[in-house]
């Protein structure tokens, strides 16, 4: 269980009160610390899955906790954002969107596993997720950034980005998620078991 994906995973999880923690303060050290444990806790997003590909090192547990911590980290990070006001009024929807969909998802894999089927995650769901990441990481900077870099604006315009990626993707989850409960319904209702 303890091998270096999900050692990575679990870190991903640890850095979260972290970055939680130095978002409480305000000022450009903390901001720019945050940012780099959130980048650092992004990459390990990479480097796990990859890692448990190449070494053949893919596990149950590392399955279970790669999305969820994954998820946890994004909505920590986007909760603390609008707590502290550090993104526009405008970016409250693309944000809603994004944890909307992350519950839709998390619900349709519990749901898809009790009928022992499982829901792949697709490239540009990965895609979907390496543009949040940039994105946060760009408005946990925020006004700390140099003037010449629109850190903020950067980060909106990205979680925006994210956020229209966000619902094709939930779209897609919902679809294969809807043929797989009708499939389950007729094998139910036909006395057959669930495949």
């Amino acid at each position: 269980m303890w091998n270096l994906p999900n050692i990575l995973t679990v870190s991903r999880i640890i850095a979260i009160p972290v970055v939680i923690i130095l978002m409480c303060f305000d000022g450009a050290a903390f901001r720019w610390m945050a940012c780099a444990i959130f980048t650092a806790a992004g990459i390990t997003d990479f480097f796990d899955g990859y890692l448990a590909r190449r070494e053949k090192l893919v596990s149950a547990f590392g399955r279970f906790l790669d999305p969820i911590a994954d998820k946890l980290l994004v909505a920590s990070v986007l909760l603390m954002l609008v707590a502290f006001d550090r993104v526009d009024w405008t970016s409250y929807l693309p944000a809603l969107v994004i944890l909307l969909r992350e519950i839709l998802v998390s619900g349709l894999r519990e749901f898809l596993a009790e009928i022992r089927v499982g829901l792949p995650v697709t490239k540009l769901a990965k895609y979907k997720t390496t543009i949040q990441m940039v994105a946060l990481g760009f408005l946990i900077v925020g006004d700390a950034a140099p003037e010449w870099i629109p850190a903020r604006l950067i980060g909106e315009i990205g979680i925006w980005i994210a956020a229209i990626v966000t619902l094709v993707t939930g779209y897609d989850y919902l679809r294969a998620g809807l043929k797989h409960m009708a499939a389950d319904a007729e094998n139910t209702s036909s006395g057959n078991p669930a495949p």
